[in-house]
């Protein structure tokens, strides 16, 4: 194979390369055996028709596309081995000559990876992070843990921000009931803004048994378009009022939360060392994402690649929509839900792309400026992590990811520790 590869831009140029003509006429006979199977002929059995017969039928550039679909991905990458070139993104195909007994000539236009500039990335000097823990946090802590215990009980007074209202509740607008917009024996807690805005607070200062009208605009981005921006009126019917008795602050409160301690100073302490553990492990991560943040902004990338940019949104995307699927909603449905498009989604997604296609240069540019490799011990060592993080057999794991893709990671993975374990605080 001939391969020649012309630039046209910083980060973008024209491979142009060949495929042989006996590599065509093998894969030609083979996508023939495969689509005469289900040709039938006059004076031919349903798959067997003769080659001859094909040829004057159909024609045998019939047979060219599927050909080059089997014959394109491996001399592809034969190619930009033999040129030298990286691309980033899935090429756009030109077809320059396809002819019978010649080879046939195929253009691709590449977007490379373009050049790294890297700046300082080690010894990196980053803001200090607050671990201390307060009273005040370890009180907070005890509150959330004590309204978490905390029982409702009825109140025959007014209803209050806090309390929780059981009401039945009917929505209209310009006089006629809506879907949705009703339901009995709801139980409510007033301050949530679990409901439309305005209508929690309208509820505040009633008392079990009397009726509510409740006047509501719903918000301009309100999910169904044909109650977003519309006045609502809600016939209410509060049926019980009720308050949060909260436990008493004792050891015995302590036991309930937790039965590996005795009195309420233990449970204090306790957590007063697992907010400590907590503020630890976040200001780690903090540390190493602005070492990393500062060695990506003092480097350099020449003419970032729109293109990779579009392929990160889209991968993000796809990957976004399929965990929605998981949950039972489809695309359809989220837009309709969120009162959004793809092209909205799309540009929700743009600026967090941007900013991983620069750091996954960056990184890789660190690993090749350090030369890193990774070594059957250092695989061996991934695989085995990975197993144990997921549950699953090292064979299973080695199926999923093949052995480039691991060290890929391996080595990626000793650039950022070259900066994170390297960076200070001050």
């Amino acid at each position: 194979m001939t391969a020649k590869f012309e630039k046209k831009g910083t980060n973008d140029g024209v491979l142009t390369f060949e495929i042989e003509k006996e590599l065509v006429a093998q894969e030609l006979t083979n996508t023939f055996n495969k689509v005469k199977k289900n040709i039938s002929a006059p004076g031919f059995r349903k798959g067997k028709i003769s080659r001859q017969m094909f040829n004057k039928m159909y024609g045998e550039a019939s047979l060219y596309e599927d050909t080059l679909n089997a014959l394109l991905p491996a001399a592809y990458e034969k190619a930009i081995a033999e040129a030298g070139v990286e691309p980033v993104v899935q090429p756009q195909i030109n077809i320059e000559k396809m002819e019978a007994d010649s080879n046939w000539v195929i253009s691709a236009v590449v977007t490379m990876k373009p050049e790294v500039k890297l700046g300082e990335y080690k010894n990196l000097t980053v803001e200090k992070q607050n671990t201390e823990v307060t009273d005040a946090e370890v009180d907070e802590a005890i509150a959330t843990k004590q309204a978490g215990l905390a029982e409702l009980v009825l109140k025959e007074t007014a209803a209050a921000n806090g309390d929780t209202v059981v009401i039945d509740y009917k929505g209209m607008k310009d006089g006629v009931a809506f879907d949705g917009g009703s339901a009995e024996n709801y139980s409510l807690e007033l301050g949530s803004s679990s409901f439309i805005p305005g209508f929690e607070e309208q509820l505040v200062g009633a008392k079990a048994g009397e009726s509510v009208e409740v006047k509501v605009t719903f918000p301009e981005e309100y999910h169904s378009a044909d109650l977003a921006g519309a006045e609502a009126i809600f016939e209410v019917t509060v049926h019980e009022v009720k308050s949060k008795e909260l436990p008493k602050l004792d050891d015995e409160f302590a036991k309930d939360v937790d039965d590996s301690v005795e009195t309420l100073a233990d449970l204090k302490a306790k957590i007063r060392t697992d907010l400590e553990v907590s503020k630890l492990n976040a200001a780690k991560e903090a540390v190493q994402e602005l070492a990393i943040q500062q060695a990506v902004d003092n480097a350099e990338i020449v003419d970032l690649p729109g293109e990779m940019v579009h392929a990160e949104v889209h991968r993000a995307m796809e990957e976004f929509l399929n965990n929605m699927q998981r949950q039972g909603i489809q695309p359809e449905m989220y837009y309709q839900l969120t009162g959004t498009t793809e092209a909205d989604l799309h540009k929700q997604f743009e600026g967090e792309a941007e900013v991983r296609v620069k750091t996954n240069l960056v990184i890789e540019a660190i690993a090749a400026a350090e030369k890193f490799e990774a070594n059957d011990e250092d695989l061996a060592k991934e695989i085995s992590t990975l197993a144990e993080t997921y549950a699953m057999e090292e064979d299973a794991v080695r199926k999923v990811l093949s052995d480039d893709m691991l060290k890929h990671d391996i080595v990626l993975k000793k650039a950022l520790d070259v900066i994170t374990d390297t960076a200070k605080e001050a």
